[in-house]
C-alpha cells in the first residue's frame, strides 16, 4: 500500500471535527459542556440536499475504478472494489428486481365489511380480502401439497405482509384459518408484492375457495404450531419434520445426511474422504471440461458464493448459486456455467423438493455434465426401483429401452420398508436439443454403497444462453406391501398435476343455513383490543432514531426495523431487526448509545416505558428475514433520498 495510491484525506468539514471532539470529550469539556443528545440547529454542511445516487457510487463508476486498478496491478484495491460492486448489485436487485406477474393485481380486493355474516364477524380486524379458487382437475385425491401465490397489495393498505396476511379456507360462509407464510416481500412503487405459501389437500374433482386477508395495523406475526424446525446459521442448517432429519453441510449447503424417523432411524450418508471435499449424499451439480481435464463441482465450494435462507412454519427454503470450483481453485476459475440449487422442506410431508438450473454464460465444451447424483454408503437397501415415462414403478434392472427416459429412480428395503426415491417432475432445457433423462440406479457402487447419476447433455457443446431446468422431489415414504409402488406412483401424479389456482373476484355466497361464526381470525390484541393502544406505541417508537444517520432524522419505524409489536398485560414485546450484520448490537437502539450529532433520539426501552400502562419492555432480535430497503416506509425513503412512487397500482377493485 503506497501513500500515492491511498491518500489520507487531510481536510474534514468543521462540523465533523467538532462532533469527533465531542465524542472524545475534548470539545467544550467540563461541567458547562452541553449534553451531546440535546437538539441543535442543523449545521450548514448538513443542509446540503443530495440524492441517494450522489451519496454512493454507481455500478458503472465502480467498474471504471476496477478497470483502472487492474491496469495498475493494484490487486488489493481491485479486490475491495469487487466486494463494493457486489453491494451495489444487492441493493439494485432489492430495489428493482420484479418478482413476476402477480396472480391478483393490487387493486383487486373486497372490503371485509362487504362479506355476509358470519364471515364478516369472523374476520373482524382485517379490512380487505382477496379470494382464489383451487381446482383438482385430474380426478385424484390430493394429500397436502404446497400452494404458492404471488400477490400484489396496495402499499397504502398494508404495512407488513409478513405480519398482516392471513390465509383461510372459506367454507359455508366463514373461514377456517390455515398456517401460511410470506416470503420475497418487496415494495414496488405503490404496491407491496409477496409470495404466499400454504399447504392444501383436496378430494378428487373438488373446487375450493381460499381467502387471503390483509390490512390490519394491529396484527402480530402469526405463531403456528408446526413439526418443521430449522436450527443453525447460514447454510449449515439442521431441518426436521415428523418424517426425517436433514443436515446441510456448513461448508457448501449440500445435503450431507438424512435420517429417516421411523423404527431404527436409518441414517443415509456418504462416508470416506470424498474427493478431498466434505462428502454428502447429494453430489450434483458438476461438469467435466474439455478434454476430460478436470471436474468442476459445487461440492468443492469453500463457502457458498451466494445464498438465501427462508424459514417458516410451512416451509424452509435454502437457495444457493454460483460457479462450480476446480480441484485447484483459484488457478482455474472459469465463469462458464452458473449453477442454482434450491431445497424446499415442508411441514408434515414425507418428501422434499429440489429445484435447479445450469445457465451457460458463454460457449464452452463439456466432456460430461451431471444435474442429479446421489450416493449412499453402506448396504441399506435391497432393491432398485425405477419409473419410466408411463409413471409405473418397477423393481430390478432398468431395461435397455428405458435407460434414457427415466422419471423416477431409487432404492427400497422390503424387510425394513425403508425407501428413498427421486421423482423427476420437470427436466428440460432452453437452447439445447432434447435432454437425456438418464440416472440408472446402481445397488453396488464399487462396494461403497448405492448411487445414481444423471447425465442429461445430448452432446458436448454448450452454447451461451443455454439453460438446463429441473424440478425434483425426493420421497422417504415407507415401501410397504401391498400398495408400496402405487403410493409412489400416486405421489408423482399429484406433484406433476398440482391443484390449479385461479383468481376469484366474486364474494362467496351467504351460507344456506344462517349461523354464527365459530371462533375468530384475530388473536387477542389484533382487533383494537390491546390493553395498551398500539397506535400509542408506534407513535412512541417514532421518537427513536438512528443517530448514525446524522442529518436524516429517521426513526426506527420509518426504517422498517420493527418487525412485530405485541402487548400482553403491561408487557410490550418488540421484535426488531438490525440493518446489516456489521451492526449486530441491537442495544444501540434499545438501551441507547453515545450520540455525536444534533439529532435528538430516545432509547426504545426508555421511550416505551413512558407510554401509560407499560410496565416492562422485552426485545427479540431477528435476522430472519433480513432487512432491506423494501422495509422502508415512504417517509423513510424520502428521508434517505430514495424515490417514492406516486402512480396508481395496476388493476382495479372488482
Amino acid at each position: 500500500m503506497t501513500p500515492s495510491l491511498y491518500p489520507i484525506r487531510q481536510s474534514f468539514p468543521r462540523t465533523l471535527c467538532v462532533l469527533t471532539l465531542m465524542a472524545l470529550g475534548l470539545h467544550g469539556a467540563g461541567p458547562s459542556a452541553a449534553p451531546t443528545n440535546v437538539p441543535a440547529s442543523t449545521p450548514p454542511e448538513a443542509s446540503v440536499s443530495l440524492t441517494a445516487a450522489e451519496r454512493t457510487d454507481s455500478f458503472e463508476e465502480k467498474l471504471r475504478l476496477l478497470a483502472d486498478a487492474w491496469k495498475r496491478k493494484d490487486y488489493r484495491l481491485a479486490r475491495a472494489l469487487t466486494h463494493s460492486l457486489r453491494s451495489t448489485v444487492l441493493q439494485t436487485q432489492a430495489e428493482e428486481e420484479r418478482p413476476g406477474e402477480p396472480l391478483i393485481a393490487a387493486r383487486r380486493f373486497h372490503p371485509t365489511a362487504s362479506l355476509p355474516e358470519p364471515g364478516r364477524t369472523w374476520a373482524q380486524g382485517w379490512r380487505y380480502v382477496k379470494f382464489v379458487t383451487l381446482d383438482e382437475t385430474e380426478a385424484q385425491a390430493h394429500t397436502p401439497e404446497p400452494v404458492e401465490l404471488l400477490l400484489s397489495f396496495p402499499a397504502d393498505q398494508v404495512t407488513s405482509l409478513a405480519r398482516e396476511v392471513r390465509v383461510a379456507r372459506w367454507v359455508d360462509g366463514t373461514g377456517q384459518e390455515v398456517p401460511s407464510q410470506i416470503h420475497g416481500e418487496v415494495h414496488r412503487g405503490t404496491e407491496r408484492l409477496g409470495r404466499v405459501l400454504f399447504l392444501a389437500d383436496s378430494a378428487a374433482r373438488q373446487k375450493q375457495t381460499y381467502a387471503i386477508f390483509y390490512g390490519n395495523p394491529d396484527a402480530e406475526l402469526p405463531e403456528y404450531s408446526s413439526d418443521l424446525t430449522t436450527r443453525g446459521e447460514g447454510v449449515g442448517l439442521d431441518i426436521e419434520n415428523e418424517h426425517f432429519k436433514a443436515a446441510l453441510s456448513h461448508q457448501t449447503g449440500q445435503l450431507e445426511r438424512l435420517t429417516l424417523k421411523r423404527e431404527h432411524g436409518l441414517e443415509l450418508f456418504s462416508g470416506g474422504e470424498g474427493h478431498g471435499e466434505p462428502p454428502g449424499i447429494d453430489w450434483a451439480h458438476d461438469y467435466v471440461d474439455a478434454g476430460n481435464f478436470q471436474k468442476l463441482r459445487i461440492s468443492l465450494w469453500d463457502t457458498c458464493p451466494d445464498y438465501e435462507v427462508i424459514r417458516g412454519p410451512v416451509c424452509t427454503i435454502v437457495r444457493r448459486w454460483g460457479f462450480p470450483h476446480s480441484p485447484v481453485h483459484p488457478i482455474y476459475s472459469p465463469s462458464r456455467l452458473n449453477i442454482y440449487v434450491e431445497y424446499r422442506f415442508y411441514a408434515g410431508l414425507p418428501w422434499f423438493h429440489k429445484f435447479g438450473s445450469m445457465q451457460a454464460v458463454k460457449d464452452f465444451e463439456a466432456s460430461a455434465l451431471r444435474d442429479d447424483e446421489w450416493v449412499f454408503s453402506g448396504q441399506s437397501f435391497t432393491e432398485k426401483v425405477w419409473m419410466g415415462s408411463d409413471g409405473k414403478l418397477r423393481t430390478g434392472d432398468v431395461d435397455a429401452a428405458g435407460q434414457e427416459d427415466l422419471w423416477g429412480v431409487g432404492f427400497i428395503n422390503r424387510e425394513s420398508h425403508d425407501a428413498f426415491v427421486g421423482l423427476f417432475l420437470e427436466h428440460q432445457a432452453d437452447g439445447l436439443p432434447p435432454l437425456k433423462h438418464t440416472g440408472v440406479p446402481q445397488l453396488f457402487y464399487r462396494w461403497h454403497g448405492h448411487v445414481w447419476s444423471r447425465y442429461p447433455l445430448p452432446g458436448k457443446h454448450v452454447p451461451a444462453g443455454a439453460v438446463l431446468h429441473q424440478k425434483n422431489a425426493y420421497s422417504v415414504v415407507p415401501f410397504t406391501e401391498p400398495g408400496g409402488a402405487e403410493r409412489i406412483e400416486a405421489l408423482r401424479r399429484q406433484l406433476t398435476h398440482p391443484l390449479v389456482v385461479s383468481p376469484n373476484d366474486a364474494i362467496p355466497p351467504s351460507p344456506s343455513t344462517p349461523g354464527t361464526a365459530v371462533g375468530h381470525l384475530a388473536r387477542a390484541g389484533e382487533t383494537g383490543d390491546s390493553p395498551i393502544p398500539k397506535p400509542l406505541l408506534w407513535a412512541a417508537l417514532r421518537d427513536c432514531k438512528d443517530a448514525q444517520l446524522y442529518t436524516a432524522d429517521i426513526n426506527v419505524v420509518d426504517l422498517g426495523l420493527i418487525h412485530d409489536l405485541r402487548v400482553r398485560g403491561n408487557v410490550v414485546s418488540v421484535v426488531m431487526a438490525m440493518p446489516h450484520r456489521g451492526r449486530p448490537l441491537m442495544g444501540y437502539f434499545t438501551q441507547g448509545s453515545i450520540s455525536v450529532h444534533p439529532t435528538f433520539s430516545r432509547p426504545i426501552r426508555e421511550r416505551l416505558l413512558q407510554v401509560p400502562g407499560v410496565g416492562k419492555v422485552v426485545f427479540e432480535q431477528t435476522w430472519d428475514p433480513g432487512w432491506s430497503s423494501n422495509d422502508l416506509t415512504d417517509a423513510g425513503r424520502q428521508k434517505l433520498g430514495l424515490p417514492v412512487a406516486t402512480e396508481t397500482p395496476t388493476g382495479k377493485q372488482p
